[in-house]
């Protein structure tokens, strides 16, 4: 037996069936997190060598102390690269460098 319900309209509401969501969560497989914080830190390191300075040293910089000074906000590269966390950065590094470095 379901139970009913009466919502504020008077309609009758019946609760034992599921509500229907107009959105529908996705959940990124592990390459598309990986294809996005690739595609961050190509325009990072973009955005690094057009203000003139060494890329690797300013992401290595960044991702050792956590300071995003280190990372112009030129083309928005600061703001991008705050919106990874510094392990998913050097997770994505690792894992390139182990699986196509050595190819």
């Amino acid at each position: 037996m379901a139970l009913t319900n009466v919502n504020n309209n008077g309609n009758v509401a019946d609760s034992a069936q599921p509500k229907k969501s107009q959105n529908t969560i996705v959940v990124p497989s592990k390459d598309d997190k990986k294809a996005y914080v690739r595609k961050i830190l190509d325009d990072v390191y973009s955005a690094l060598s057009i203000k003139g300075y060494d890329p690797v040293n300013q992401i290595v910089g960044y991702i050792m102390s956590g300071d995003p000074t280190y990372i112009t906000s030129y083309n928005s590269a600061r703001s991008l690269i705050c919106k990874l966390e510094r392990d998913e950065l050097l997770s994505v590094v690792v894992d390139y460098y182990l699986t196509k470095g050595n190819q």
